[in-house]
C-alpha cells in the first residue's frame, strides 16, 4: 500500500522549513493564489482560519486524491488585521503600531482530506513588543527582514531582540504552529518520514 500524498498549499519557505523541522516532507508544494483581502468586519482569528481553509480547498479541488495542508498567519492588534508588509511604508506603519504594545498572532491550519472533509485548528500567541525608537524602526526596515511578513516583522530574525514576552506557540509566530499541525497530520496517518 502506498503512503498518502501530502501537498503543502503555500508559497512560504518558512512553512516548508518548519514542516521539515518535525520530519514531515510534503510530496509537493503548490502555492494557492487566493485573494487575502479581509472581509469587512472580519476579526483576525476568523480571517486566519478562512484563508487556511480557502488555500487547502483550492488545491484539494484539483488534487482530490491527496491530503492538502493550508495555513495562514495573521497579526492582530485589537480587532485590527495588520497587513503583510509589501513596502517600507507599510513595514514602518506596522512597527509603529506594535511598538510598546501587546498583540496577537493567529494561525489557521486546515487539512483537506481525500474524503472531502477538512480538519482545522486556530492557534493564538500573545506577543509583547518593547517601545521602539525611530532608530530601531529604521534599522529593522533597512534589514528587509519584514518583506512579505504579516505585521511587518519576522520573529526568527533581528526583531526577536525587541520581544519582551511571548505566551503560546513560538512556531505559530514564525508561520506554522507545529504541535497542532503534527497532531492533525498524525490523526490521518501522516507521520514524520
Amino acid at each position: 500500500m502506498t503512503a498518502p500524498r501530502l501537498i503543502l498549499a503555500s508559497a512560504s519557505p518558512r512553512r516548508k522549513a518548519l514542516l521539515e523541522q518535525i520530519g514531515v516532507a510534503p510530496d509537493e508544494i503548490i502555492p494557492a493564489d487566493i485573494d487575502e483581502t479581509p472581509y469587512k468586519g472580519e476579526l483576525p482569528r476568523d480571517h486566519a482560519l478562512r484563508l487556511a481553509r480557502e488555500k487547502a480547498g483550492k488545491i484539494a479541488a484539483s488534487h482530490p486524491d491527496a491530503f492538502v495542508l493550508g495555513s495562514d498567519t495573521v497579526v492582530g492588534c485589537g480587532r485590527r488585521i495588520l497587513p503583510k508588509a509589501e513596502d517600507e511604508a507599510s513595514a514602518r506603519a506596522c512597527l509603529a503600531l506594535l511598538s510598546g504594545r501587546a498583540h496577537r498572532v493567529f494561525s489557521g491550519v486546515a487539512l483537506a482530506k481525500p474524503d472531502g472533509t477538512v480538519s482545522e485548528r486556530v492557534v493564538e500567541t500573545r506577543v509583547k513588543v518593547r517601545r521602539l525608537t525611530e532608530r530601531d524602526i529604521e534599522e529593522y526596515v533597512a534589514s528587509r527582514e519584514w518583506d512579505g511578513k504579516a505585521g511587518g516583522y519576522g520573529i526568527q530574525g533581528r526583531f526577536e531582540k525587541h520581544i519582551i514576552s511571548l505566551a503560546g506557540s513560538y512556531s505559530n509566530v514564525v508561520g506554522l504552529p507545529l504541535y497542532e499541525t503534527a497532531n492533525l497530520l498524525a490523526g490521518v496517518g501522516l507521520v514524520a518520514r
